[in-house]
């Protein structure tokens, strides 16, 4: 009986080691296993973070337009920079470079076109003076597009002109703030000193565009009616002609009409330029068939953009002589629009004839152009004829010597931006 007892206690004892010792096994696996991922998550804790966020965040959408932001311009207060684009076309190459002489800055970048209806010659007259011309050819701020656009008046071959200049400039003329479209027939009013100095204390976001919603008659004689220019497909220059079918006006977005000069922002250029929401493009699409786009392109786009349409000023800082009603083309300015010129304290005026002898009046009483034909400023003063390089120096070019200009210019952009009528002549 003592023996079963005895043989029964070792059974029991055997089976108390089996209980531990499993439990044991198991503790001493878990714990290296517990001590090599300590180890692990140690020498490589930035991919298992990874890993961690990876899972624990959802995947947020991501759309390439959020990306796409305007590049930045000066900051207010300073001298800001104008990139212009001067065009013209056959016999216009002279008037161009007078033009040119006359809104020459240093600091501001220059980009000009003779269309493809210009001689072969004068294009290249055109090209050798931007190349040699001796202060042109120190400062390589003034570009001509040489590969020249066949442009028709009244087609959309105006806008992509206008696009491509300001393509070139965004690509080759560095950082500036305001784009402005010029033709050879356009001529200062003030000084580059004086605008330089009045837009210093304009808001860079602000486009200058004349504008408006109420079309008119342009609804059934521009925008139901189908053209087709030519020079989108030729290299032989002939007028726009009409397809038989007409159009409905557009229901995806609202139309708009204004004058085909401008002053841009350089956020609203680039965006035009980039299209990152489509508009730009789809809007270029339709006006491509649109007799006279270059006066409703521009600004259809702009209203129609919630991000700028808030940012217009509407006013083409022009002075301008037209019929009324307004026709195809406004009348050539003379002596007899000298007074009204300044009275309207407009920076720009247009349409000049070649030679025209209010031009001449307005070097010598208003810009004090020199010889040379470039207008003096702070960066440098009449050209000493004694000196062999007479423009071998240019003082510091964010120094300026405004005069009576920028006194007329003033009152017109206080007077445009101060208005109790501002914010209801936006894109209304």
């Amino acid at each position: 009986m003592e023996t079963i007892t005895k043989h029964q206690q070792q059974q029991q004892q055997q089976q108390k080691k089996r209980k531990w010792f499993l439990p044991l096994i198991f503790s001493l696996l878990l714990s290296t296993i517990l001590i090599l991922l300590s180890i692990f998550v140690s020498s490589d804790s930035s991919s298992l973070l990874y890993l961690y966020r990876s899972r624990a965040t959802p995947d947020q959408p991501h759309f390439v337009e959020s990306k796409l932001k305007p590049s930045t311009t000066s900051p207010i207060n300073s001298v800001p920079r104008i990139a212009y684009l001067i065009s013209g076309s056959m016999g216009d190459g002279e008037t161009l470079k007078r033009t040119l002489k006359a809104l020459y800055h240093p600091r501001n970048q220059y980009a000009v076109h003779l269309d493809l209806e210009a001689p072969p010659l004068e294009r290249l007259d055109l090209a050798n003076f931007v190349k040699n011309e001796p202060l042109l050819a120190q400062l390589g701020n003034v570009r001509m597009i040489v590969k020249a656009n066949l442009v028709t008046y009244r087609g959309p071959t105006m806008v992509t002109n206008t696009l491509h200049a300001a393509a070139v400039l965004f690509k080759e003329g560095g950082n500036w703030d305001w784009f402005i479209n010029l033709s050879a027939s356009d001529f200062p009013l003030v000084t580059q000193d004086d605008l330089l100095h009045t837009l210093s204390s304009v808001p860079r976001h602000l486009n200058f565009i004349e504008h408006t919603s109420d079309i008119g008659w342009k609804e059934d004689q521009r925008a139901k009616p189908v053209i087709i220019d030519p020079a989108l497909y030729s290299i032989n220059k002939s007028d726009v002609f009409w397809v038989t079918e007409k159009r409905s006006v557009p229901s995806a977005y609202k139309l708009f009409t204004g004058s085909a000069w401008m002053m841009l922002s350089r956020q609203f250029v680039e965006y035009m330029l980039w299209g990152w929401d489509n508009l730009p493009r789809v809007v270029l699409m339709y006006y491509a068939n649109f007799l006279s786009s270059p006066e409703g392109y521009f600004h259809t786009v702009i209203c129609n953009a919630e991000e700028f349409r808030n940012t217009t000023v509407n006013h083409d800082l022009h002075f301008i002589s037209w019929d009324n009603p307004p026709k195809q083309h406004p009348h050539y300015l003379t002596m007899d629009n000298y007074q009204g010129m300044l009275d309207s304290n407009a920076p720009f005026a247009r349409k000049f004839g070649r030679n025209e002898p209010l031009l001449d009046k307005i070097d010598s009483e208003i810009l004090g152009r020199n010889d040379h034909g470039y207008v003096p400023g702070k960066w440098f003063t009449q050209a000493n004829p004694n000196i062999t390089k007479s423009y071998s120096f240019v003082r510091n070019i964010t120094e300026l010597s405004p005069g009576p200009g920028a006194e007329r210019l003033k009152r017109l952009i206080n007077g445009l931006l101060s208005a109790e009528n501002f914010k209801n002549n936006q894109c209304a």
